[in-house]
């Protein structure tokens, strides 16, 4: 990059995000990660080519969701994951990232569509007496899918 060219400054730094559930608004979390897919790769190497090997693709996989967040009172996210406990995810839910910008009141500039979610770990808190200490805790998603859309 020459010295006359500068980038301009990213538009969605500080950003501030909410989770709804089946079109609900939730809340804000404090941090969301996980959002990633990844494509399995077979390789198969052909008999007498030496110079490469053929890659294929086998399958792709979404990785879970994690989302913290200050104690939920109405402890929602906790009910939803105590509902599937006997390992049959009953309750599946799309859920929906929104991602908005920095100004106050803006509308959301992309989304992530998570497709049948339902939870498979819920973490609480750490409790600690220090000043300024928050409570937080932690929920993750599996899913079997993910919708990307830039608003």
């Amino acid at each position: 990059m020459r010295k006359e060219e500068q980038r301009p400054k990213d538009p969605y730094l500080g950003l501030s995000f909410w989770v709804e559930i089946d079109g609900l608004q939730i809340a804000g979390f404090a941090e969301c990660s996980g959002i990633s897919i990844e494509t399995e790769v077979y390789e198969y190497s052909e008999g007498g080519l030496n110079v490469h090997t053929h890659k294929l693709p086998v399958r792709t996989k979404y990785a879970n969701i994690t989302l913290k967040r200050g104690i939920d009172a109405g402890q929602d996210l906790y009910r939803w994951y105590m509902s599937s406990l006997d390992g049959i995810p009953k309750k599946r839910k799309n859920v929906t990232i929104l991602v908005y910008g920095p100004k106050p009141g803006q509308k959301a500039v992309q989304q992530w569509d998570l497709i049948q979610a339902w939870p498979v770990k819920w973490t609480g808190p750490d409790l600690k007496s220090e000043a300024g200490a928050t409570a937080i805790e932690t929920l993750e998603f599996a899913h079997n899918g993910i919708n990307v859309q830039s608003k």
